[in-house]
């Protein structure tokens, strides 16, 4: 077990670093610290060959400049908030509207646009660990109360790398983190990911308005495109229907210890996603627009996949969904394992 760290930019003359941690199997996942972005995880495939199974770039500009989230933290709030505002004791809290009138993931600069700072580095016979931190001051985005948190990053000799969230707040304010990667588990984006198969412990989803925010309602995945309780390829959910001709950007609402599979018949790889969030967001990467990527492949439409471990979106103002609040002096804590495998 290993933990590399490296100099990968600068900002503004503050320094931007990178983390390998690998195992003793071959195993790495890389980040950096702006943003907290995931920038690579070589998984084997069924002969060993170690690939790159996420989206990403090879420079800090191209990080900075791009518009996609490849592998960051987004946060406070993941997802969008109608109209860029919501309730809370009365009151009304304006935030930053960054995509159209509405709020996408944190605002105009979420948690993926900061540079975070190292807070603890661990390395055990069969784990290693980095964690950092970042301190969203009150008022940021229009969010209320000075916000500390803390993102951990573990992979174990087993193959599973996972993220730790924890968040402190003195000032009641919603906070709902996820991490935003495009997985490909063909290894360096060869290959769309319509032929990707994938099984999801969810009974039902939530429908969305135009401008892709949930509807409210809570709606059973029963004889819909959104039905992935047995395993089938994204390209066979989408079938023919209106609401995912151009793919999914929807959330999933996840059994209690539901989990996700996602694996790739060509190359043996395999991921399990378990988490202790409530549900979980399929985007299949319908806008991607051609990036150049590590590995000298392009970012195309349909070129990877996020499932992102989350609240429900918009749950600040659909108040028969879970809080996504998180109030003065409490400590909020989320985490997700992603378990990387083969299969022949």
């Amino acid at each position: 077990m290993d933990i590399r760290k490296e100099i990968f930019g600068e900002i503004e003359g503050k320094q931007v670093d990178s983390y390998s941690l690998k195992n003793d199997h071959g195993m790495e996942v890389s980040f950096i610290t702006y943003g907290g972005t995931v920038t690579k995880i070589l998984a084997p495939d069924r002969n060993g060959c170690l690939e790159n199974v996420v989206l990403g770039f090879d420079t800090l500009d191209e990080y900075i400049k791009h518009t996609h989230y490849f592998g960051a933290i987004a946060g406070r709030v993941a997802g969008r908030i109608g109209n860029a505002r919501y309730s809370w004791n009365g009151k009304t809290v304006e935030l930053t509207p960054n995509e159209g009138r509405n709020h996408l993931h944190g605002g105009s600069i979420g948690f993926n646009h900061v540079i975070w700072n190292e807070e603890k580095v661990s390395v055990a016979a069969d784990r290693v660990s980095v964690t950092i931190s970042y301190y969203s001051r009150n008022g940021e985005e229009g969010y209320p109360g000075n916000l500390k948190v803390d993102a951990s990053y573990t992979l174990t000799d087993k193959g599973s790398f996972l993220i730790e969230y924890q968040a402190e707040t003195d000032s009641d304010t919603p906070v709902n983190l996820t991490n935003h990667s495009y997985f490909n588990l063909s290894g360096d984006a060869k290959y769309p990911i319509l032929d990707h198969t994938l099984q999801m412990e969810a009974d039902a989803y939530l429908p969305l308005t135009e401008e892709n925010l949930p509807t409210g309602e809570i709606r059973h995945v029963e004889g819909t495109p959104f039905d992935f309780r047995q395993p089938r390829t994204i390209l066979e959910g989408m079938g023919e229907s209106e609401e995912t001709k151009d793919g999914y950007d929807h959330p999933f609402v996840l059994k209690k210890d539901g989990s996700v599979v996602l694996s790739h018949a060509g190359s043996g790889r395999t991921m399990t996603v378990e988490t202790d969030q409530k549900s979980v967001v399929l985007y299949t990467g319908n806008f991607l627009t051609g990036e150049r990527l590590s590995g000298g492949g392009t970012a195309g439409r349909h070129k990877g996949l996020c499932l992102e471990t989350q609240g429900y979106p918009d749950a600040v103002n659909h108040p028969h969904f879970p809080s996504v609040m998180v109030k003065a002096g409490e400590v909020d804590r989320a985490s997700t394992v992603y378990t990387f495998g083969v299969k022949e």
